[in-house]
């Protein structure tokens, strides 16, 4: 795996090896994150990185976080609670010498539990597939207040996910086995919304 564009360019991220089946650890594969990230940088789907706020749940190896950050995104915080990929996240952070713009959470996702301070402009979600983490992973973001008003969610799942009615699809797309769904959601602020599609 390696950074696709951006200041991180080309760079190789640390290997998985045998990776982690136990905890499902399967990373975005590049070209799956090239084609993404060419949507949101093009203005198909409107998201521009450029000082967001960026946050990784299930974050795996944290090639999407600091992807995002390569293009100009202002941080990026990892939430993570598998041992093998928490090393790779920390592995991957030093190879991008990223330190002081990013964050590795230690935690489940799905119990995100309060988040103090502003919410996160973007977020992807990559949960284990078939087992509805997502959706619950989503629940406690929205409860927890982890989502900016007008944020741009990017969920990968291998069916079209069960979508909460806080978040508006926007886009959806098949990638081989993935289903890269993207939803912004409504806020609870008026007038906040960037125009991001």
């Amino acid at each position: 795996m390696r950074i696709i564009a951006g200041r991180f360019r080309g760079l190789t991220l640390a290997a998985l090896g045998k990776g982690d089946p136990a905890a499902h650890l399967r990373p975005t594969s590049d070209r799956v994150r090239e084609s993404l990230f060419s949507h949101l940088g093009a203005g198909q789907y409107g998201v521009l990185p450029q000082g967001a706020r960026v946050l990784d749940l299930f974050a795996g190896t944290g090639a999407l976080g600091l992807e995002a950050l390569s293009r100009g995104a202002a941080q990026a915080v990892f939430v993570e609670n598998g041992t093998k990929a928490a090393a790779l996240i920390r592995a991957n952070i030093a190879r991008t010498r990223s330190e002081d713009e990013t964050r590795l959470i230690r935690r489940d996702a799905t119990r995100l539990g309060t988040h103090e301070g502003p919410g996160f402009d973007l977020i992807f979600l990559d949960p284990p597939y078939g087992k509805e983490m997502g959706e619950r992973a989503v629940a406690a973001g929205l409860a927890g207040g982890w989502l900016a008003p007008g944020a741009i969610v990017v969920w990968e799942e291998s069916r079209p996910p069960d979508l909460p009615p806080e978040l508006i699809l926007r886009d959806q797309r098949r990638h081989g086995d993935s289903v890269i769904t993207v939803a912004e959601y409504k806020g609870s602020a008026q007038g906040q919304h960037r125009n991001h599609l």
